[in-house]
C-alpha cells in the first residue's frame, strides 16, 4: 500500500486478521495517534539538534580549511615567491656569462683559423704570385701561352706582371 496501515482496534484481547497485515500494531487509538503523528516538540529539539550538528561541521570544516591555508602561506616559497625566481635569475646570469666565454673563445680560435686561410689564400692568388716576379703571356687571341714553340717569330704578344701590361714582339 502507498500509505502506512496501522491496526488500532482497542483495549481487546483478540488478535484480528488486520494486525497480521499492519505495518504496525498499536495497542489502543491513542497510541496509534501517538505513533502516526509526531509530536511537535520532538520534532523541533530534532530540528535544533540536527541544526546544530550542520553548524559545528561547517565551522569544523572553515576551521580546517582556515589551517591549511595558513600552512599553505607559510611555506617559504609562498611567503616570499620572489626567492625562487632571484635563484633561477642567478642560474641564467650564469650560464649567459658561461655561453658569452665560450662563443668568445670559439670566435678567437675560428678568427685564427680564418687568418691562416686567408695567409694561404693569399700566398696561391695569381696576383702574389705576380708580385714575386713572375708574368702571364698572351698570345694575340689572348690565350695564355704555355709552350714558347707555339709563338712564331714577329707575333705580338701581351705580357701581364704585377704592377700592368706590356706589349712584346716574339724574336
Amino acid at each position: 500500500m502507498p500509505h502506512p496501515l496501522v491496526s488500532a482496534i482497542g483495549h481487546e484481547t483478540d488478535a484480528p486478521l488486520l494486525d497480521l497485515v499492519a505495518d504496525y500494531r498499536a495497542s489502543t487509538p491513542t497510541d496509534a495517534a501517538k505513533r502516526i503523528v509526531p509530536d511537535v516538540a520532538e520534532e523541533s529539539r530534532g530540528l535544533r539538534l540536527a541544526r546544530s550538528r550542520i553548524r559545528a561541521a561547517v565551522a569544523g570544516t572553515i576551521t580546517r580549511c582556515d589551517h591549511e591555508l595558513a600552512a599553505i602561506r607559510s611555506r617559504p616559497v609562498l611567503a616570499t615567491p620572489s626567492t625562487m625566481v632571484d635563484a633561477r635569475s642567478r642560474d641564467l646570469a650564469e650560464t649567459l656569462g658561461r655561453a658569452r666565454r665560450t662563443m668568445s673563445h670559439a670566435i678567437a680560435v675560428e678568427a685564427g683559423s680564418v687568418a691562416t686561410l686567408h695567409a694561404q689564400v693569399r700566398a696561391l692568388s695569381p696576383a702574389s704570385v705576380l708580385e714575386r716576379g713572375y708574368a702571364v703571356v698572351h698570345d694575340a687571341e689572348g690565350a695564355i701561352v704555355r709552350d714558347a714553340t707555339t709563338i712564331d717569330a714577329g707575333d705580338l704578344l701581351r705580357i701581364r706582371v704585377a704592377q700592368g701590361e706590356l706589349t712584346a714582339e716574339a724574336r
